[in-house]
């Protein structure tokens, strides 16, 4: 989902072990438990986008898949994952506006 310069990438893991999961161009890794879905929400610079892109422009997320991990590569300028009800799922501070907020408080 996109909306005023904030997108959301849900990521579930329906296996039985652990998912990998990391966040580039940071370099951060994280473990998805085994039957959760976490979200991933990035912040554009401007409050209407655009997205860099990876591949295509304005694209908020990329998503490489291999059999235990998945890669997702973030357009916006920050980003923070969290369970689906908003919950975060790491104490770090992003620098990212609030879920659900549209004011850049960075």
């Amino acid at each position: 989902m996109v909306t005023r310069g904030m997108a959301r990438l849900l990521l579930g893991n329906g296996g039985e072990a652990a998912l990998e999961l990391t966040l580039e161009p940071w370099a951060e890794t994280r473990r998805i438990p085994p039957k959760q879905t976490w979200v991933v929400v990035t912040h554009s610079p401007a409050a209407d986008g655009p997205w860099s892109g990876t591949l295509r422009e304005d694209e908020p997320f990329q998503v490489d898949h291999r059999p235990e991990s998945v890669t997702v590569w973030v357009n916006g300028n920050c980003f923070h994952p969290s369970d689906r009800d908003g919950n975060p799922v790491d104490a770090a501070d992003w620098h990212c506006p609030a879920q659900g907020s549209d004011d850049d408080d960075s």
